[in-house]
């Protein structure tokens, strides 16, 4: 399944950064990866930046931004970043793949690994500025969204447009829903071609949780708007601007 070691000594992993802003931090060691079916390990160097995984604070509660597969994240960072890793030359679909493989060898559950992994091929289908791939994920992301929404309608007798859904006992209507919810983003994730498998994890998950997403997003657009109104407005690194200026101003007058 392959094994981060230790490029140094040989041994066990030691992972060890230093912090440049909070959120992106340096490699102070190197980190080597053998994986299974490659003569020669990854070697990422000392001196390179990652930001570990980068994880919407939307969805933190499912997948948070550290944990048992932060080596795995550092070596994501490096293989889809040209000239930051030596080693084995692949693309970003093998790195996505390796990257899935690196988690589960560090013990991390296969369902979030899979879901990380799943999440990363969206960044590769993006960034690899191919209309008809863009085309393919927004489609689905949007079609899947779309479908949920009508389906929760038609579940509350707001509207009757889904054909599975009907005028049946509500049970029925709702394991009808659960199983669509599978079908339907499984059969569109066919449009995805060699990604289609990440297509059906991203998809179902969507369908599933589709509710939850939301609710997490009303939740989360109140706290942001009572934050702008307490604290003042943000830069892009999310610092707010007002205290930070303000704490600076102190500490250049020699105020502790």
């Amino acid at each position: 399944m392959g094994e981060f070691f230790d490029v140094e000594s040989g041994g066990p992993l030691r992972l060890e950064v230093r912090s440049v802003d909070g959120r992106d931090f340096v490699l102070l060691r190197p980190v080597g990866y053998a994986a299974e079916g490659y003569a020669e390990p990854f070697v990422v160097p000392t001196g390179f930046v990652t930001d570990f995984a980068s994880v919407p604070h939307l969805f933190t509660w499912l997948v948070p931004k550290s944990g048992d597969f932060l080596p795995a994240a550092v070596l994501h960072d490096a293989l889809v970043a040209p000239g930051s890793f030596t080693g084995p030359d692949i693309d970003r679909h093998e790195a996505d793949r390796v990257f899935r493989t690196a988690m589960i060898g560090l013990g991390t559950g296969r369902v979030r690994a899979w879901l990380m992994w799943a999440a990363v091929t969206i960044g590769t289908l993006w960034a690899s500025r191919r209309l008809g791939a863009r085309t393919r994920l927004v489609g689905l992301l949007g079609l899947v969204a779309v479908l949920g929404t009508v389906a929760t309608l038609d579940f509350f007798d707001v509207v009757s447009a889904l054909p599975w859904m009907g005028d049946r006992p509500w049970p029925t209507e709702l394991a009808l829903g659960a199983l669509f919810a599978v079908v339907v983003p499984s059969l569109l994730a066919l449009t995805w071609g060699r990604y289609w498998l990440a297509g059906v994890v991203v998809g179902v998950a969507l369908a599933l949780l589709l509710h939850v997403t939301a609710a997490l997003l009303l939740i989360y657009a109140l706290y942001l708007a009572l934050e702008r109104v307490v604290s003042g407005p943000a830069d892009d690194d999310g610092v707010r601007v007002r205290d930070r200026r303000a704490a600076d101003a102190k500490t250049s007058l020699g105020n502790p």
